[in-house]
This record gives structure tokens, C-alpha cells and sequence, in this order.
């Protein structure tokens, strides 16, 4: 009597986990193709949004499936469980960009000076739709300012050359990628600017990197600017990066016999 109610909840049931199984292999295939430079960023975003939808759609066919199995008793709550499972382990990396994007300030373009902007070297990508570096907005500026205090440059007892070699080291370790190798800093230098590129945490999505030394009167001056190329948000990745990046960089300058202090 109820055979063909139990077909039909097999067949979701069976469904949601296929579907659930392809959205998994699809997430790592999509993840690992742009990790090693295989896709193009935009086409692993659009690829993330189907992704989504998939296992969305798996969820959904799991709860009508689960329903038509609490109703009639029978079906495969063996393939509804693996497609729960399977579902929910893809969505999870979603809902932590989810919450960080309510948590984080709607930044994409940190720097340490607002006033005198390091300049970044074009987008060396080739993907359409990247985005444009622009001046921050005075709203921007300020709430850059309340959100991350700790971002602000460095004033260090070092002299210049040593510095620009400080940083270099320290960039280096980083494991970001260079757009041109530091030429030596001479006398007649008054500035240098490293530039690199680096990626996110989880999506591996691209940021533009400048990091400027400047020579001062008695001390050499350190800023640092990060700036992500897609979205509006950068969860606090850059503003990571930055902090990072000068702790680490005042290590390597008291390593050299000099005094780190913030500006």
C-alpha cells in the first residue's frame, strides 16, 4: 500500500545525497584549481555561488525527504544522513565568511598612512572584473581609524638601508609574491616602496601590497598599505596582514640593534 510513497522517498532521499556529494567535489575541485592558479578568480567566485545553491538544494530535498520519512515510516535514512552531513560540511566555510562579514568593517583598502597613501603596482591579474585601488572616503577613513588603532606606521632608530632590508627579509618570509626584486637602496634614495601580492585566508582570494620606507631626519619611517582586489569586504584580512607584518618587522629591526616605536 504505501510502496509508492516509500519510492519517492528514497529517490529524494538519493537525490539530495548525489547532489550534497557533487557540490563537496565541485567546492574542492573549484578551491584547488585557483590554489595552484588553474582559474581565474572570477570564474572560482561564480563557481562558489553555484556551490552554494547546490547545497542548499541538497538540504532542502533532505528535509522533505525526512518528512515524507516521518510520515510513512520507511524510506533511506541512510542516504539522508550522508547528504545532511555532506551538505552541512560545505556550508560551514560559507557561514564563517557569513558571520566575519557582519563582524568585520566593510573595508577592502587598508593602510597605515591615510594622508600620503603608499602607492600599489597595477593588478598584475589578467581577470575581468577586478577591482580599482581608490582613495578611501572620509567615512572610510574614520571607520578604519576606530576599528583597527593598531594599524599605524613605524619610526625606527635604524638607518635607511638597513631598514629597506628589514622589511625585505620580513616580506620574504611572508611568502607573498614579488612584483620586482628591491634594487639596493643608494645615499641619494630618499624612499622605497616594496610591492607584492599576497592571498586571503580560506578563499585565497588576491591583495595588492605596498610597503614604503622612507628616510627622515634622525630615523627611517615604515608604512604599509593592503588592499584586496575583489569585493567590498576583506573580513579583516587585510588589517591581519599589516599587523602582522610590522610586529614581525619589529622584531627583525630590534634583532638589528634598532628601537621600534609607533608614529
Amino acid at each position: 500500500m504505501n510502496e509508492y510513497p516509500e519510492r519517492q522517498t528514497s529517490r529524494m532521499a538519493g537525490w539530495s545525497r548525489r547532489i550534497a556529494a557533487f557540490s563537496a567535489a565541485l567546492l574542492l575541485t573549484a578551491w584547488v584549481g585557483h590554489h595552484y592558479g588553474l582559474t581565474e578568480t572570477l570564474a572560482f567566485l561564480w563557481v562558489l555561488a553555484l556551490v552554494v545553491v547546490l547545497a542548499a538544494l541538497a538540504l532542502l530535498l533532505v528535509g522533505f525527504a525526512f518528512a515524507r520519512l516521518w510520515a510513512f515510516g520507511e524510506g533511506s535514512g541512510r542516504d539522508i544522513g550522508i547528504a545532511t552531513v555532506i551538505s552541512i560540511l560545505v556550508l560551514i566555510p560559507f557561514g564563517l565568511i557569513a558571520y566575519w562579514a557582519a563582524s568585520y568593517p566593510p573595508l577592502r583598502d587598508v593602510s597605515t598612512d591615510l594622508d600620503d597613501l603608499p602607492r600599489l603596482a597595477p593588478a598584475l591579474a589578467t581577470d575581468v572584473g577586478q577591482g580599482v585601488h581608490l582613495p578611501p572616503t572620509p567615512g572610510e577613513r574614520n571607520l578604519q581609524q576606530q576599528a583597527y588603532p593598531l594599524v599605524v606606521g613605524r619610526r625606527y632608530d635604524l638607518p635607511f638601508a638597513d631598514t629597506a632590508g628589514a622589511a625585505e627579509s620580513v616580506a620574504r618570509r611572508q611568502g607573498w609574491r614579488f612584483d620586482a626584486p628591491l634594487a639596493v637602496p643608494n645615499d641619494a634614495q630618499k624612499e622605497v616602496t616594496i610591492r607584492a601580492t599576497a592571498s586571503s585566508f580560506l578563499l585565497d582570494l588576491p591583495s595588492d601590497i605596498a610597503i614604503r620606507v622612507r628616510r627622515g631626519n634622525k630615523s627611517t619611517l615604515v608604512d604599509m598599505r593592503s588592499a584586496s582586489r575583489y569585493g567590498r569586504l576583506d573580513l579583516g584580512d587585510n588589517a591581519a596582514r599589516i599587523v602582522g607584518f610590522l610586529a614581525e618587522l619589529d622584531q627583525e629591526v630590534a634583532a638589528r640593534a634598532g628601537i621600534a616605536e609607533p608614529r
